[in-house]
């Protein structure tokens, strides 16, 4: 037997190895929830970090490790997706921080497609909130189990219980806390662990920018110094355990329940609890479907998939990065492998692993792991990366937009700095953009599910690409697929209009509401208006 023959269950028993210590996971929940505070304070907790940046509040976010872009920081929202590598214990966490604005919901269900597992973090004022509905019916679509984390303990809230309820009652999952606060919402005294027992009171430290003093105390102790609340506590539990409502890996796994942490990000209450759930209860990475169903285990020759795309991260560089989630084998920087897509080799010489905008080279990495490919021109957002016999997984869909606009250059004298602007925003997948032989080249629309992505969309054109734009909106609600011989008769009809989509260069007709699309579909029964593949639901036609 050969030395290379030899070597390749060695690899094999690697890369099971490696694969098994990652948690690859994103933190998802409605806007203002503490998303961005929450990633800040699980870096803390894990040590990458020596002070929590978002602790200053929502004006102030130049601390904050995930949210990098200027826009971000100014408006105090988070509008793209970010990846934060960290070392925990014997475990690399893969932390992609997500928007929590609907109008990036695009961007969040591509991260999805990249996670094992998912962090739903609820407020505890407000509970379920419409964003986090629809984010959690992607995670079900998806089949990704998620964690629920009930935040801002410390403020003013409603009771546990009345939290669990709505869980179970509006998403039909069953909640199994992991543990349980000591003193009503806005008076978080500290958590008792349902396993072990053990108590832990959480005192705050100065500005929340360090990890909160946690102090375990025995039963005796904890009902001396906290009184009524623990023995309201210890009724609530007892009430838990007569309903069965135990934390079960197995039913976790199957998206039928979902384990419950309780918690405050900002002082980082709760925090280590949440990271020790997650290492001992997220997955690992496993064997993923193939574009034809067939499962890749992790064990498999190389092979990854892009799911996010980002230019200027590096003001200075002007780069284009691919973010690539790896499903099976083992990396090394230098390899070349095949881009499934055109079945042109792409060598991967600069390689990066990323903390927020920080990076660093990469030399090996497993599957679970994200890595950022520098220069990554060919790549776009969905294709496979892949060494050895080819694979090919499975398109990232895109949500139906609802949301169009005529862009154009301010200074015709900037039109080539347009057309790369537009070009890559289009890549990025921070728009859809659309051509037709009417409008022509200098006059796109960009399609959106949110008007906050044209905001977006002036920003860095103005900014990166030193090429301001003008936006004109046009009064479409719809966007349906069609056929070229469809396309004449489309042309002719009021209240619709025929656009190429750029990329895949398939015909979408725009239609301006729902109630327009009825009567083109009454009076022209023959015509092709097939939805678009969406994250989310399409409008009610």
């Amino acid at each position: 037997m050969s030395v290379a023959a030899d070597s390749q269950p060695q690899q094999a028993q690697e890369v099971a190895v490696e694969a098994g210590r990652r948690r690859t996971f994103a933190v998802i929940s409605h806007p203002d929830a503490g998303k961005s505070t929450l990633t800040e304070a699980l870096a803390l907790h894990a040590a990458a970090i020596t002070s929590a940046g978002a602790v200053h509040g929502k004006g102030d976010r130049k601390g904050v490790t995930s949210d990098w872009m200027a826009m971000e920081q100014s408006r105090g929202i988070s509008i793209t997706s970010a990846a934060l590598r960290i070392d925990y214990g014997e475990c690399v966490l893969n932390l992609l921080d997500t928007p929590g604005h609907a109008d990036f919901s695009e961007d969040t269900y591509r991260v999805l497609s990249a996670v094992d597992c998912a962090i739903m973090l609820l407020d505890s004022a407000k509970g379920l909130e419409p964003q986090t509905l629809k984010l959690f019916d992607v995670c079900r679509a998806r089949r990704v189990p998620v964690i629920t984390f009930v935040n801002k303990w410390d403020r003013p809230g409603r009771e546990p219980l009345e939290l669990l309820d709505e869980v179970e009652q509006r998403i039909g999952l069953r909640p199994t806390p992991v543990n349980w606060p000591v003193g009503i919402a806005g008076d978080f005294r500290g958590l008792l662990d349902r396993a072990s027992g053990r108590y832990t009171k959480m005192h705050r430290t100065p500005g929340g920018a360090t990890r909160a003093v946690e102090e375990e105390l025995d039963s005796e102790r904890a009902a001396e110094v906290e009184g009524a609340e623990w023995d309201q506590a210890q009724e609530e539990l007892a009430l838990l355990d007569e309903i069965g409502a135990h934390v079960d890996e197995a039913s976790f796994l199957a998206g039928e329940s979902s384990p419950v942490l309780f918690g405050a990000a900002l002082p980082n209450f709760g925090v280590s609890q949440l990271l020790a759930t997650l290492v001992d209860l997220a997955p690992a990475p496993g064997a993923k479907p193939d574009a034809h169903g067939r499962e890749r285990p992790v064990s498999a020759p190389f092979s990854g998939q892009v799911f996010k795309m980002q230019a200027n991260m590096d003001q200075a560089h002007r780069d284009r990065m691919a973010f690539l989630r790896i499903s099976s084998g083992r990396f090394e920087r230098g390899m070349v492998l095949t881009h499934s897509e055109t079945g042109r080799p792409f060598a991967t010489k600069y390689t990066q692993a990323m903390f927020g905008s920080q990076r660093d080279t990469i030399e090996t990495a497993y599957p679970g792991d994200v890595i950022a490919l520098v220069n990554a021109n060919a790549l776009s957002v969905g294709d496979t990366l892949y060494a050895g016999p080819k694979v090919e997984f499975a398109a990232i869909p895109s949500f139906a937009p609802e949301h169009f606009a005529v862009v154009r250059a301010k200074d015709s004298g900037r039109y080539k700095q347009f057309q790369r602007g537009i070009a890559q925003l289009d890549a990025e997948g921070v728009v859809q953009v659309l051509t037709s032989d009417v409008r022509g080249q200098q006059a796109p629309v960009l399609a959106a599910v949110g008007p906050l992505q044209f905001e977006v969309v002036t920003d860095r054109m103005a900014q990166e690409f030193r090429a301001p734009v003008e936006l004109n909106h046009l009064d479409y609600t719809l966007a349906r697929r069609t056929t070229p011989e469809c396309a004449p008769t489309l042309h002719g009809l009021s209240g619709a209009e025929v656009l190429t989509r750029r990329g895949d260069g398939e015909l979408l007709v725009l239609v301006h509401n729902k109630y327009r699309l009825r009567v083109i579909k009454r009076d022209n029964p023959d015509l092709v208006l097939e939805p678009l593949l969406a994250g989310g639901a399409e409008p009610d036609e």
